[in-house]
């Protein structure tokens, strides 16, 4: 995959035509990275944990401002496991210590139709208080317009848009997936009460 520099507009990097699989393989293999390794449900969950323990580490909740470097750097991964191993950083600081992280007790498809919809919405209301937390994966995996890639037509010896050339990269849709969490001691009557409510809805 060669790169080229294209001139509709202002200039910008594009591939060769021979190219533009190489190009849908890239976006694809963002695909299933995040599905599979960044979106994992126990990565999620530690997410959180290192989340809401910062919240409870930092002052204030909030990294010190770029200004202040030198305050702004000595956050760093020896200073929060530290923390972490003292016992800092409650209930979350504790669960990542302990490696007692939340468990997924749900979760839709990843383009979800009207009926997964309203499948999450009554298994969310069947947890109630036993919901620890709700991730949203929010992700699109390519956008066309200015940011599509441009790929040589060698044709016209103008650019098109990768996703003119490419239907897959064209109908990757976005990751609307959601995933639903309780506790570790709740985890079995978490899962009684989405099992029974999955079970009313057939």
């Amino acid at each position: 995959m060669t790169a080229i520099r294209i001139k509709d507009g202002p200039p910008r990097i594009g591939i060769q035509e021979g190219g533009w699989h190489a190009a849908e393989a890239l976006v694809i293999a963002r695909y299933f990275m995040f599905t599979q390794v960044y979106f994992h449900k126990t990565r999620v969950a530690y997410d959180i944990h290192i989340r809401e323990a910062m919240k409870e580490l930092l002052p204030n909740g909030h990294f010190p401002k770029p200004e202040s470097l030198d305050e702004f750097l000595a956050w760093d991964d020896w200073r929060v496991l530290g923390l972490l191993a003292s016992g800092a950083g409650g209930e979350h600081g504790k669960r990542l210590s302990g490696r007692d992280h939340y468990r997924l007790v749900f979760q839709t498809n990843a383009v979800q139709t009207p009926a997964d919809k309203a499948r999450l919405a009554k298994v969310r209301e069947s947890l109630g208080g036993l919901l620890a937390a709700e991730m949203p994966a929010g992700k699109s995996w390519y956008k066309t317009g200015d940011t599509d890639i441009r790929v040589e037509d060698e044709r016209t010896h103008g650019p098109v848009p990768l996703s003119v050339r490419s239907s897959v990269v064209r109908n990757l849709g976005n990751n609307d997936q959601v995933l639903l969490y309780c506790s570790p001691e709740n985890r079995s009557e978490a899962m009684k009460k989405v099992r029974e409510t999955l079970d009313g809805m057939e």
